[in-house]
C-alpha cells in the first residue's frame, strides 16, 4: 500500500497469463491496475500513517480491470433502477474484500456467478503490522490472491483500493462499478482493538460510523435500487434476560401496543459503533427508501470455504491473538501448541456461533432475496449457541482423540460482562430462506485442529493471553508489547 507517497502519480502494473494447464502454484495472469494518488484529509489515513498520530497523507485508489483486459459488459441494471420491482442483483461490491469474512465471501459469490469488485483500504493488514501480530495461515497479497483466483476459476473480481470514509473515492467506486447490491464487511470488526486506547475507540467509531453514513449518501446519490447487506453483530443486543427477537420486539405498555427495536445494550465502543450504524440505516430506509438487511452475525469460526480450498494463494486469514482472534479459533490454536485455553472469568458467557461456511451462505441468501425499497430487514446470523466453557469442553474432547493433551485455565476477565447470564436468541428467517447450517461436529473440530497444528510453527504464544483491559483504557496511545 503506498501511503507513504505525496505526489501525484499513476502505476501501471501487468504481468502475462499463463494457459490453465500450468501449474496452480504459478498464479500469474494478465491484470491492468492503476493508482492514482492525491491528498486527503480523512481521519482513516491520518491515523493509520503514524500509528494514531494526524499528518498529511494520501489517498490510493486503484481499479483492477478485468484480468482478459476485456471491457466488462454492460450492466443491463440501468433498466432496472427506474423500476420499483426487485430482481436478484447481479453486480455485487463486497466492501472489506480482503478480510476475513469479506475475502471469503467475494470467492464465493464469484464462483456463483455474480460479478463481484472488492473495495478496501487494506488497513486490516496495517494493524498487525502496528500491533506484532499475524495471521497463523500465511496470506497472499490482495493482487496475488485476484491473479489466482483468475487463474484458477477464469473468473474476475475488480480491485478498488481506497478508504470508504473518502467520499470522493467511494462515489468513484460506485459510478465506476454500478453494484445492484453492497456487502458492508469494511469496518473495524474488533472489540478489543476499540478498547486499546482513546485514539483506537475514536477511530473504530469514525471508521465505522462515517464509513457506513458514506455508503448510503453513495446509494441514495448514484444507485437508489441497490441493496444494502450491512454485517451487524449479535453484541449489538447484549445478554438481556429475556429472549432475543430478529431486530425488533412488539411491547404492550399501559395499554397500548407497538413493534420496536429491540433493545440495544453494547459493550465496548466497537459494540456501540454497530449500533450507531443500525440506526442510520433504519432512519436512512424510512426517509429515503434505501432497501436494507442488517445481518446481526454470532462470532465465526473456520477457516476453509470450498473457494479458499482451490489454492493455497487463495487461503484466508486466521487470527489467534487476543485482539482480533474469536474464541473457537483461539482454543483450537492454543491447544495444537500446547497452551492451557484461556477461558474469561467463570465461562458463562454464551453466544451465537457459526461456520464460515454459513457466512457466505448467509450473505447469498440476503442478496437473492433483496428487501423492499423503504424496508429495514434484521436477521440473526448464526446457527448454535455455546458457552465458552461449553467451547472448551469440546475443543479438549477433540484434541485428546489427536493425542493432545489439552488443559484449560480461567484468567481474569479483560472484558466488563455477565460471565453467568440467561441467552436465548431467535434466529429462524435466514434457516426459512434456505439456509443449510454447518453444524459444529467433532470431524470439522478435528479438521480446524489439525489446520493449526499444520501452521503451529507459525504460532507466537505471546500474542496468546489477553493483554487488552477494559477498565484500564487511557488517553495516552498504547502499543501492545512484542
Amino acid at each position: 500500500m503506498a501511503h507513504l507517497l505525496s505526489t501525484s502519480c499513476s502505476i501501471k502494473l501487468s504481468s502475462s497469463h499463463r494457459p490453465l494447464s500450468q501449474p496452480f502454484h504459478q498464479c500469474p495472469t494478465k491484470c491492468l491496475t492503476f493508482f492514482t494518488l492525491g491528498t486527503s484529509k480523512s481521519p482513516f489515513k491520518r491515523f493509520v500513517l503514524q500509528g494514531g498520530t494526524q499528518q498529511t497523507s494520501c489517498v490510493v485508489r486503484a481499479t483492477m480491470a478485468p484480468i482478459s483486459q476485456e471491457t466488462p459488459t454492460q450492466s443491463s441494471s440501468d433498466s432496472r433502477q427506474n423500476s420499483s420491482e426487485p430482481s436478484k442483483p447481479k453486480r455485487v461490491m463486497v466492501i472489506g474484500g480482503d478480510g476475513y469474512c469479506g475475502w471469503a465471501t467475494a470467492l464465493h459469490l464469484s464462483n456463483k456467478g455474480y460479478e463481484v469488485a472488492i473495495a478496501d483500504s487494506l488497513i486490516r493488514r496495517l494493524f498487525d503490522q502496528q500491533l506484532g501480530l499475524d495471521s497463523l495461515t500465511p496470506i497472499a497479497s490482495i493482487h496475488n490472491r485476484l491473479r489466482c483466483w483468475r487463474s484458477v476459476t477464469g473468473k474476475t473480481i475488480e480491485l478498488y483500493i481506497g478508504d470508504i470514509c473518502d467520499f470522493e473515492f467511494l462515489s468513484e467506486t460506485f459510478k465506476s462499478f454500478e453494484p445492484d447490491a453492497v456487502v458492508h464487511f469494511g469496518e473495524q470488526r474488533s472489540a478489543p482493538y476499540s478498547m486499546i486506547d482513546r485514539n483506537r475507540a475514536v477511530f473504530t467509531q469514525h471508521n465505522n460510523v462515517i464509513g457506513t453514513l458514506n455508503v448510503l449518501f453513495a446509494i441514495k446519490e448514484f444507485r437508489e435500487q441497490c441493496h444494502l447487506v450491512k454485517l451487524g453483530t449479535m453484541g449489538e443486543y447484549g445478554t438481556p434476560n429475556i429472549d432475543i427477537e430478529e431486530g425488533y420486539i412488539t411491547i404492550t405498555h399501559n395499554g397500548r401496543t407497538d413493534t420496536l427495536p429491540f433493545p440495544k445494550q453494547a459493550s465496548s465502543f466497537y459494540h456501540l459503533s454497530k449500533v450507531h450504524d443500525s440506526n442510520n440505516i433504519a432512519f436512512t430506509c424510512k426517509a429515503w427508501g434505501i432497501r436494507a438487511t442488517d445481518l446481526n452475525q454470532g462470532v465465526v469460526y473456520g477457516v476453509r470455504t470450498d473457494e479458499t480450498e482451490m489454492h493455497e494463494e487463495l487461503c484466508n486469514r486466521l487470527d489467534y491473538d487476543g485482539v482480533f482472534g474469536t474464541a473457537l479459533n483461539r482454543f483450537c490454536v492454543q491447544a495444537a501448541v500446547g497452551h492451557p485455553l484461556t477461558v474469561y472469568g467463570k465461562g458463562g458467557q454464551t453466544r451465537g456461533y457459526l461456520d464460515i461456511r454459513d457466512t457466505v451462505q448467509c450473505v447469498e441468501l440476503a442478496i437473492a432475496n433483496p428487501a423492499q425499497p423503504g424496508e429495514f430487514r434484521v436477521f440473526n446470523q448464526f446457527t448454535e449457541q455455546f458457552s465458552v466453557n461449553e467451547l472448551a469442553s469440546l475443543v479438549t474432547k477433540a484434541g485428546e482423540k489427536l493425542g493432545l493433551d489439552v488443559k484449560t485455565i480461567s484468567v481474569p476477565n479483560p472484558r466488563v460482562e455477565a460471565e453467568e447470564h440467561y441467552y436465548n436468541a431467535k434466529h429462524t428467517k435466514l434457516i426459512e430462506l434456505g439456509l443449510k447450517p454447518h453444524l459444529l461436529s467433532d470431524s470439522l473440530l478435528d479438521s480446524l485442529l489439525n489446520f493449526a497444528i499444520k501452521f503451529k510453527d507459525r504460532v507466537d504464544t505471546k500474542q496468546i493471553m489477553p493483554s487488552v483491559s477494559w477498565k484500564k483504557i487511557g488517553v495516552k496511545p498504547k502499543t501492545l508489547a512484542a
